[in-house]
């Protein structure tokens, strides 16, 4: 692989369900086309879109597998392995290198407030269990560690730590970490609310869970700055915007909210694992007001 098979749009992958809420071979290989005939670059499968917090290690092998059987070699696929114990996160790791994924990716250690050492351990660990590639994923809001600069140098050094998925929202950690990591160092805008800025700032990239519901909006964006027609790519960040604090401001989890998108768009992944809230039947009749504004605003560009 080289650096330019990790540049573009990279949808972060969601979880899909049967209508027991099992985990679907069938709506997990056609989700994974569907992103491929939307003409995106790779996905980012098994993160917090995919709801691998609530799932067992079997199911995430099981989506990891589905996944590569449709679209390997048709897009860059990327692992998130990252689980509550490093064991399961190492055993993850080295099924999607024999899966034939491209990368691997993976959180800080969860619930326990752990000292940076036993941070850089896990991390550790898991990039040595399998010879791939391996970004960084900083994601504070979530898991209550921001990466230092201290760690940051520290698991730099490693020749497989090629990049990072950075989604804190500050956009100058993006140029921090560029300009630490070097040229080479490939940075993923992880906060879709300021893909534009993160591109600027130093952002080769981007892995988003919002992009899935629409690709040809960000895929828009990125040709807007790679062309450098800023104040149109400032426009269409706008209406990204607009519907994302729409996807955010019901009562049901953004990922349901997404899913019943998908469900109007005919391509129907199930709900979303509990505790997630399912959409209401007032989020229903919303959420057809926010489908017309994404297709509104996909005419646009297109």
């Amino acid at each position: 692989m080289t650096e330019q098979d990790f540049k573009g749009i990279f949808p972060a992958f969601y979880a899909c369900y049967d209508e027991a809420g099992e985990v679907s071979e069938e709506r997990t290989k056609k989700l994974a086309n569907y992103f491929y005939e939307k003409g995106v670059q790779g996905l980012y499968v098994g993160g917090s879109s995919g709801e691998c917090i609530y799932q067992s290690l079997e199911e995430r092998k099981e989506i990891l597998k589905f996944v590569a059987e449709e679209v390997k070699g048709k897009l860059t696929l990327i692992a998130h392995v990252g689980a509550p114990s490093t064991k399961d996160s190492v055993l993850l790791a080295r099924y999607a290198e024999e899966l034939g994924y491209h990368a691997l990716s993976a959180i800080p250690p969860i619930y326990f407030k752990l000292h940076e050492s036993a941070i850089f351990n896990y991390w550790t660990d898991i990039i040595e269990a399998a010879d791939l590639p391996f970004f960084i994923y900083n994601i504070p809001q979530t898991t209550g560690y921001s990466l230092s600069m201290d760690l940051f140098h520290k698991l730099r050094a490693n020749e497989k730590v090629i990049g990072i998925k950075n989604s804190s929202m500050p956009v100058m950690d993006i140029e921090r970490f560029k300009a630490a990591g070097g040229e080479d160092f490939i940075v993923f805008n992880g906060a879709d609310e300021q893909y534009i800025a993160g591109r600027l700032i130093g952002a080769d990239s981007g892995i988003g869970g919002t992009y899935g519901v629409m690709p040809e909006l960000f895929l828009k964006a990125e040709e807007y700055v790679a062309a450098g027609r800023f104040r149109e790519a400032q426009a269409i960040q706008k209406e990204i915007n607009d519907i994302i604090t729409g996807l955010t401001s019901l009562d049901g989890s953004m990922y349901a909210v997404i899913k019943e998108i998908f469900k109007l768009n005919g391509l129907s992944i199930g709900g979303v694992r509990e505790p997630l809230e399912q959409v209401s039947l007032e989020d229903k009749v919303k959420i057809e007001h926010l489908k017309q504004m994404i297709d509104q605003s996909i005419s646009n560009y297109l």
